[in-house]
């Protein structure tokens, strides 16, 4: 094969290569009945980090985290608060060791997430965007 042959595949690989490389993003949820339409990323940082008990509707929030394998669940944290997973975890530990708050309910999967928000109004999660229906929704999009 010749060079002009070459170069158009050549490129198509690295073209490949960077799309199955791009990462899903992620997708803040809540309760469609809650009252809130959208969140900026400082507000869905304060019910991830445990400082804020309520939605801005008044609703009681109800911090939802799907058990990810550690890759993915460290690129959700780093796209939120910037901050790499062992630091988020200290947090956590001093607020539930103080008392002060508890941590997000802890579901196995995409699908159990979907359902804990849409039976609790005031249930805010996050999914990847690939895994959103219309039982939910959504206000925040992470990433890509």
């Amino acid at each position: 094969m010749n060079r002009a042959g070459i170069l158009p595949l050549v490129f198509a690989a690295l073209l490949g290569s960077s799309l199955a490389g791009a990462e899903e993003p992620f997708v803040i949820i809540v309760n469609p009945a809650s009252g809130v339409t959208r969140l900026t990323r400082e507000e869905a940082v304060e019910f991830f980090m445990g400082r804020q008990k309520h939605l801005p509707s008044g609703l009681v929030a109800l911090p939802v985290e799907q058990v990810l394998p550690e890759p993915v669940r460290r690129r959700f944290y780093e796209l939120l608060v910037h901050l790499p997973l062992p630091q988020v975890r200290a947090q956590w530990a001093r607020l539930y060791f103080s008392g002060v708050a508890q941590p997000p309910r802890q579901t196995d999967s995409a699908e159990e997430t979907l359902q804990v928000v849409a039976a609790n109004q005031g249930a805010i999660a996050f999914v990847e965007q690939s895994k959103l229906d219309p039982r939910v929704r959504a206000v925040l999009t992470l990433g890509n």
